[in-house]
């Protein structure tokens, strides 16, 4: 029954992305799921450990119950309407996907890398990761470009994409929901350990197979085998280290390594072998990209017409 939804939000967001002038005019989705946490970490990001997990707990729940229960109401309603309301459906999930607009974010790092301007690429890479940028080399603006467009297949394509293939609306949309939650509160920071705890070891849970599926698409079309079995558990994340591997190992680059968040360094193991990334990789490491998504395209369509 979701075959038909995901392939048609797949083909609306490849051929539109997410344009500048929808978000400035409804935002996004994900923009509502951000509201929430907000409140309800100045609500229960308070008192004791046990209080802080408890109200986080609670946050997740209401995310699930939000994001989950508002998709499935929406889901039955436009599917009660006929064949127009697939196209619907597909509508509603397209937001849920990200293949044009990570290409198009990292697409712009790798342009002004490419023309030399290091403050612009600077500015573009910094719109995706969270680490510091203001003192990063080319060298560095391109590693960081390639691990968010290797974390991000799973995170933005794979996952979602996962989830609502086996769970329909209602499942990309959660899936959606927990994993921005784990991107602003569930960090191991000493304000944040206890009440993100739940966000964090829900978002690794429904990442479990995505992520491995992730790493699995990148080797088929890039290669990268070896670094991806030696290398997807060296990353603090237990998923997120099987894109970022095997992306390292099709390129034949060290990933990972020593990283800046808010002006403190933090020792990361390297990952992959070779030199450090440069420009000319993150071009490569774009077209790898391309190329999973393309397989990811012929997968689902073999599914819907089976």
């Amino acid at each position: 029954m979701a075959d038909p939804v995901a392939l048609g939000a797949m083909v609306l967001e490849v051929a539109l992305g997410w344009p500048g002038w929808l978000y400035r005019w409804v935002g996004h989705p994900v923009g509502l799921f951000a509201r929430i946490i907000n409140g309800a970490q100045h609500i229960g990001n308070r008192g004791g450990a046990a209080a802080r997990r408890v109200a986080g707990v609670f946050t997740v729940a209401l995310l699930l119950i939000v994001a989950g229960g508002g998709a499935w109401a929406l889901q039955y309603a436009a599917l009660s309407l006929g064949p127009a309301g697939w196209l619907l459906a597909a509508a509603m999930a397209w937001p849920a996907l990200a293949m044009r607009s990570l290409d198009d974010h990292v697409r712009a790092v790798w342009r002004a890398l490419r023309m030399g301007d290091s403050a612009a690429a600077r500015r573009a890479v910094g719109m995706i990761v969270g680490r510091d940028t203001a003192d990063l080399d080319e060298n560095g603006v391109a590693r960081a470009a390639i691990e968010s467009l290797a974390e991000s297949f799973c995170d933005g394509v794979l996952a979602p994409l996962f989830w609502l293939l086996v769970l329909g609306l209602p499942g990309a949309w959660a899936y959606k929901a927990l994993n921005t939650a784990d991107s602003m509160i569930g960090h191991p920071e000493p304000d944040l350990r206890d009440f993100g705890w739940a966000a964090a070891r829900a978002d690794d849970l429904v990442n479990l197979i995505p992520a491995r599926l992730s790493g699995v698409a990148l080797c088929l079309v890039g290669g990268g085998w070896r670094i991806m079995w030696r290398d997807c558990r060296r990353h603090a994340s237990p998923n997120a280290g099987w894109s970022e591997a095997a992306m390292a190992g099709a390129l034949g680059v060290r990933l990972a390594g020593p990283i800046s968040y808010d002006g403190v360094l933090r020792d990361k193991v390297w990952i992959g072998d070779g030199p450090p990334a440069r420009w000319e990789d993150l071009g490569r490491a774009l077209a790898i990209y391309r190329r999973a998504c393309v397989m990811v395209f012929v997968v689902v369509g073999a599914i819907w017409l089976r």
